[in-house]
C-alpha cells in the first residue's frame, strides 16, 4: 500500500504528544462512509480510499499500542507496529461481512504488536509454552484486577492468585514480573500538553471484550498463519524440523539434554541447530508472507 509512506509516523524526535495531536486531525468515519471507501478499495484498488480508511483509524492503533507500554520497548516503535497491523487489516477487510473495520482491525493490530514484542524479547528468553506467552501479555492486566500494581516483587498471596488465574507456576509469575517491572507508568499519568492535561494513560487502554467479528478474524488469521508456517517448514531439513518442533512448537518442550541423546551430539550443538532453524523459519515465513500479500509494504 504505497500511501503508507505518507502516514504520520511517531518518532522520538517528534514526541508522543505531538503525534497524538496530529492523528486526531483525521476525521472519524460514519458507517456508510466506511462501507463505501472499503468497497472502492476492494473493487477498484483505490489507494486513496485505503489511505483514508487507515488514517481514520490511527487513533485506534495508538490506543491499543498504549495498552502494551511497560515492556521496555520504544513507544514510537510499538505504535509503528500497530499501524502496520492496521494496514494489514485494511488490506484484507471485507465490508460485506457486516461489521465495522475497527472491530476487525483490533486483532490485526494486537497481533502485529505482539509479534514485535516477542521478536524483540526473543522466544528463547521468554520461553515458548502457550501458558508463558499468555502470562507475558496478561500479567499486568492480572495485577490490575487484584490491585497489585505496586512496583517490586508481588506479595505471595497475589503470586498464588495470578498463577492460578493464568494457569502457570508461581515461579513463572515471579520471574516474569521481575522482567517486566520498572516499566509500568501510572494509569493516571497524563499524556496531554500543558494546555490540555486531561487525557490519562487509562483513557487510551483498549476494550478487549470478545465479539463474533473478532473471533472470526482470529480464526481466519490463525488458519492462514498455520498454513504459512507449514509451507515455510519445508526450508528446514529433517533434523532441523524435528528439533524446532520438539523445542518450540509444543506446550511441553523436550530438553536439550534429551535431544542431545537422540542425536548423539552435545546440548550446545542442539541449541545451535534450534536457533539456526528458527532463524531460517522466520526468514522464510516473512518471504512467503510478502509473496502472498500478508505483509503491508512500505
Amino acid at each position: 500500500m504505497s500511501n503508507y509512506a505518507k502516514l504520520p509516523a511517531p518518532s522520538p524526535e517528534q514526541g508522543l504528544n505531538r503525534y497524538l495531536q496530529e492523528i486526531r486531525k483525521f476525521p472519524m468515519l460514519e458507517p456508510e462512509q466506511e462501507y463505501m471507501l472499503a468497497k472502492r478499495w476492494v473493487e477498484d484498488e483505490d489507494t486513496g480510499a485505503a489511505h483514508q480508511l487507515v488514517t481514520s483509524h490511527l487513533r485506534l492503533a495508538a490506543k491499543i499500542a498504549m495498552g502494551y507500554r511497560g515492556y521496555g520497548l520504544p513507544q514510537a516503535e510499538v505504535i509503528s507496529e500497530a499501524n502496520v497491523g492496521l494496514m494489514q487489516a485494511v488490506k484484507r477487510f471485507d465490508p460485506e461481512k457486516g461489521f465495522r473495520l475497527a472491530t476487525y482491525a483490533m486483532w490485526w493490530i494486537r497481533a502485529s504488536i505482539q509479534e514485535y514484542i516477542l521478536r524483540s524479547w526473543s522466544l528463547v528468553k521468554l520461553g515458548t509454552t502457550s501458558a508463558q506467552k499468555k502470562l507475558f501479555f496478561n500479567l499486568r492486566k492480572a495485577k490490575a484486577r487484584i490491585g497489585a500494581l505496586e512496583e517490586g516483587d508481588l506479595r505471595p498471596e497475589n503470586v498464588a492468585r495470578i498463577a492460578h488465574d493464568l494457569g502457570v507456576t508461581e515461579d513463572e509469575v515471579i520471574s516474569m514480573n521481575r522482567r517486566l517491572s520498572g516499566g509500568d507508568a501510572s494509569l493516571n499519568a497524563t499524556i496531554g500538553t500543558e494546555d490540555d492535561s486531561s487525557t490519562q494513560w487509562q483513557d487510551w487502554l483498549e476494550d478487549e471484550d470478545a465479539d463474533q467479528a473478532t473471533d472470526y478474524a482470529e480464526r481466519e488469521e490463525y488458519q492462514s498463519r498455520m498454513a504459512l508456517m507449514a509451507e515455510a517448514m519445508e526450508v528446514l531439513n529433517e533434523r532441523e524440523r524435528d528439533i524446532l518442533t520438539q523445542r518450540r512448537l509444543q506446550d511441553n518442550p523436550v530438553t536439550l539434554e534429551d535431544l542431545s541423546g537422540v542425536y548423539d551430539v552435545s546440548r550446545e550443538r542442539i541449541r545451535q541447530i534450534e536457533v539456526r532453524a528458527f532463524e531460517k523459519l522466520q526468514k522464510r515465513m516473512r518471504e512467503l508472507a510478502k509473496e502472498q500479500g500478508m505483509l503491508a509494504s512500505a
